[in-house]
């Protein structure tokens, strides 16, 4: 136990060192599956590298990993290699469209879904040693409120929560901003309606979930994006694209670039919040 904290605590010194500019970190969640959550985390990251940013995805599903299938991308390995000491996080970087890099997960392995402590220390481990630079990481998470969804939501800086026009996915969203805010600390929330089919669509859903949780929890939500129903998407999955490559000028697509707009704008905390180091300690100890 003392040498996984002093490797911890090393690791750190070393992420702070080598890390010395703000990594804006933002995760993207949405209580249930289904509403979208890999495709909004996706074409944002996208369009975000088409900014000109340095963009990094990690696939949080550690379990049932799914963005380098989304994308077409051809993965040896993953990050249950790093864990296992078999290379290092660098290593299985996989490049995608606008010059992102892809931090693959494992697909059908319950292992990655219940790390050890040990493992914990190597995830730090990692990403202390990870010499490739970028200034935005995108954390797509599981679906659900696991303590890894609420560990890797909880580390952000930027908690996105995707919506989409169903009860079960209001119901979801809700419950999981009611465990961060309660049991995490976690008080601000940006909102994305998903496949909704207008903008008074989104903003009505929108006004659903800020109703119950104007009454019964103490947060703030802001609508950040209203992404339309868009038959692109479908015809983009099915070619492993994603809309904001395939079909740039699309609804979806123009939505996607205006998120992205916004994100940059997000300020990035200066010390200590603002550096990836703080990511990954709060990521492990809570």
């Amino acid at each position: 136990m003392i040498n996984t904290v002093l490797d911890q605590a090393s690791g750190l010194r070393k992420m702070s060192q080598n890390n010395n500019h703000g990594v804006k970190v933002i995760a993207v969640t949405g209580g249930k599956g289904g509403v979208g959550k890999t495709n909004v985390s996706l074409n944002t990251a996208i369009a975000l590298g088409q900014l000109g940013n340095r963009v990094l995805v990690l696939d949080a599903d550690l379990g049932l990993a799914n963005c380098d299938v989304m994308l077409g991308l051809r993965v040896e390995k993953n990050l249950s290699h790093v864990l296992s000491g078999e290379c290092e996080l660098d290593e299985i970087l996989v490049e995608g469209p606008a010059g992102i890099r892809i931090v693959p997960a494992t697909s059908g392995s319950q292992s990655m879904v219940e790390l050890t402590p040990a493992e914990h220390a190597g995830l730090i481990r990692a990403f202390s040693e990870l010499n490739t630079e970028f200034d935005i990481l995108i954390v797509d998470t599981a679906a659900g409120i696991s303590d890894m969804v609420l560990s890797f939501s909880r580390a952000a800086q930027d908690v996105v929560v995707v919506v989409c026009d169903e009860p079960t996915s209001i119901t979801d969203a809700y419950a999981l901003i009611k465990v961060l805010s309660r049991e995490h600390g976690v008080y601000k929330f940006k909102i994305v309606a998903n496949m909704v089919r207008s903008l008074r669509e989104g903003q009505e859903l929108f006004a659903k979930l800020s109703k119950v949780t104007d009454r019964f929890l103490d947060v703030a939500l802001e609508l950040v994006a209203t992404i339309p129903f868009d038959e692109n998407m479908r015809k983009s999955s099915r070619r492993q694209k994603t809309i904001v490559e395939l079909f740039p000028n699309s609804p979806a697509a123009v939505a996607f670039r205006g998120l992205a707009s916004k994100a940059v704008k997000w300020p990035i905390p200066h010390q200590p919040s603002g550096h990836l180091e703080f990511f990954i300690e709060q990521l492990v100890n809570g």
